[in-house]
């Protein structure tokens, strides 16, 4: 199983990333990481902070000469804004001088934060539940990808809805095609949708208001049966809801269909299982249940819809709260903000998927180097092509098995077999 902890504030000095279970041989770069993290920073809608926000990465262990050791991984991303701003305001020595915020924002960590641990200072609790610590969820994501592209598996994710917009839903990403998605502003491959996104955007930054929406998260190649139906805990929909609602801000989600299914007869809520003769395997003709039957993945395109609700900061602070100070009547404070961070969300969801999909593939396949876990695999992926393929004995008949699409003599040098 894969284990991440992350640790650090908004404006601290940085924030650091663990990530523990990892075989062996995992290629990974500085470039991996700090691709996945510019990712992050796309989107129409983002504050100026974007502009000058870069992420310092450094790699401080577990992993030497570009591949894993199999042991545990830390990763620091540095604030570049902290020296140059916020040493006294969020320094860890005792005796700083700093002004207290005591106006805390509606919809945010701030009032229930300091009521649960006895602050008495909003910017002991936002600082830590600032969305700028999903930064090291991407870093830790980033690295999943990297050990899911060894089976196959390609994880991504674009924009359906942001605020009023809807795009056209017959639009979806398919094998290699992410790169598309973040070609767009505000990441949507609805080109009409994603102009009217645009314009909402607008209007409401002119307003000082902000806007949520909903990404789609996509993976392809995810491997036939990861999570369980044994245990309430091991279900790969309750592992993949629980991490994406755990994103700030996040309200809703659903898997494949969800909340449409729930209004559908039976008989047009389920996906027909058919054979596919050439391929030597079953298949879905439709993805109401988005890749996941019992808790258990299919090997179908797994979809997930994840809603966002608007900022909680508000460019023009019009939100009533109370000052826990005088509590007296006022408006909550402005902190540097978005208009939307739905595109970026996107990202941070992918980052969350592949973490599970990763955690469950290592669940599943084991292994101690890249080469073992992937050969296990390979094996499993035989097994359900023979066993699927195998016809009643009593008749008499056998069913000829396709080869996989690896050479099966080929030697394993830490990298996985090369795939077509």
């Amino acid at each position: 199983m894969l284990r991440y902890l992350t640790a650090g504030e908004s404006h601290g000095k940085g924030l650091v990333v663990i990530v523990e279970g990892l075989p062996a041989g995992l290629p990974v770069t500085v470039d991996d990481i700090g691709n996945e993290l510019a990712r992050r920073r796309l989107g129409y809608g983002r504050g100026p902070r974007m502009k000058f926000e870069s992420d310092e990465i450094t790699l401080l262990a577990g992993i030497r000469h570009g591949r894993t050791l199999g042991s545990p991984v830390a990763i620091e991303i540095g604030n570049s804004e902290w020296e140059r701003k916020w040493t006294e305001e969020m320094s860890p020595h005792p005796g700083a001088t700093t002004q207290r915020l005591t106006t805390p924002r509606p919809g945010h960590a701030d009032l229930t934060g300091m009521q649960k641990y006895a602050l008495d200072d909003a910017r002991d609790v936002l600082e830590r539940a600032s969305a700028r610590e999903t930064a090291a969820r991407v870093a830790a994501g980033a690295v999943a990808k990297r050990l899911l592209s060894h089976l196959g598996t390609e994880v991504g994710s674009h924009v359906i809805r942001l605020g009023p917009v809807r795009a056209a839903t017959s639009v979806r990403p398919g094998p290699g095609g992410f790169g598309a998605v973040d070609e767009s502003e505000v990441r949507c491959l609805d080109a009409d949708a994603a102009d009217a996104m645009v314009a909402a955007i607008v209007a409401a930054q002119k307003a000082g208001d902000s806007l949520g929406g909903v990404v789609e998260v996509v993976a392809h190649g995810v491997p036939i049966g990861l999570g369980s139906h044994v245990h309430w805990d091991r279900k790969l929909d309750g592992l993949l809801a629980q991490a994406f609602l755990s994103i700030q801000a996040v309200k809703g989600v659903e898997i494949g269909d969800g909340f449409d299914v729930a209004g559908r007869p039976g008989s047009a809520a389920h996906d027909p299982i058919v054979w596919d003769a050439e391929r030597s395997m079953y298949r879905r003709t439709s993805s109401n249940a988005g890749g996941i039957e019992g808790g258990m993945s299919t090997g179908e395109v797994l979809i997930a819809h994840v809603a966002m609700k608007p900022l909680a900061t508000l460019n023009r602070p019009v939100l009533a709260t109370v000052d826990t100070a005088t509590k007296e009547a006022g408006v909550s404070f402005r902190e540097r903000t978005d208009v939307t961070a739905v595109p970026a969300m996107g990202v941070v969801a992918e980052a969350m998927c592949a973490l599970v999909l990763a955690s469950e593939s290592l669940r599943k396949f084991g292994g101690d180097s890249l080469g073992e876990f992937v050969r296990n695999h390979d094996a499993f992926v035989a097994q359900v092509r023979t066993q699927s393929a195998r016809i009643d004995t009593t008749s008499g008949l056998e069913a000829e098995v396709a080869p996989l699409n690896w050479n099966e003599s080929e030697a394993f040098d830490g990298t996985g077999p090369s795939r077509s």
